[in-house]
C-alpha cells in the first residue's frame, strides 16, 4: 500500500489549490484521514480530518475557508482550500488509516500510512 499527497504549488494571497491524498494498493477502504502541515521552525499543526462516516473537524484559523472529502470509490481524500492566506504557507502531510490486503498472511489488516509532503507556498 502506497499513500500519496500531491496538489501543492505556489499561489497569490485569495487563491485556491486542491491537495489530493491518494491510495494505491490491495486497498479495501480508507478509513480516517487526517491533513496535517508544518511551517519552517513551527510544530506540526492537524488541519483538518475526516471519518470514515464523513465527519469532518478543522482547526481553527481554516474552518470556513478549507474543505476535506472523501472520494471512496478513488481512495482518495482531498483538501479544498480557498481564501489562502501567507500563514498558510507550509508542508502539507496526510495520514489515513487503511484496511488492505496482506498477500503474505492472506488476511485483512489495518495500519497506519503517511504520504509525503507536498509543500504550499502562499505569496504575492
Amino acid at each position: 500500500v502506497q499513500l500519496q499527497a500531491s496538489g501543492g504549488g505556489l499561489v497569490e494571497p485569495g487563491g485556491s489549490l486542491r491537495l489530493s491524498c491518494a491510495a494505491s494498493g490491495s486497498v479495501v477502504r480508507i478509513n480516517g484521514v487526517a491533513w496535517y502541515r508544518q511551517a519552517p521552525g513551527e510544530q506540526r499543526e492537524l488541519v483538518a480530518s475526516i471519518t470514515s462516516g464523513g465527519s469532518t473537524k478543522y482547526v481553527d484559523s481554516v474552518k470556513g475557508r478549507f474543505t476535506i472529502s472523501r472520494d471512496d470509490a478513488r481512495n482518495t481524500v482531498n483538501l479544498q482550500m480557498d481564501g489562502l492566506k501567507p500563514e498558510d504557507t507550509a508542508v502539507y502531510s496526510c495520514n489515513a488509516d487503511i484496511r488492505f490486503y496482506d498477500s503474505e498472511t492472506t488476511s485483512f489488516r489495518l495500519s497506519t500510512y503517511w504520504g509525503q509532503g507536498t509543500q504550499v507556498t502562499v505569496s504575492s
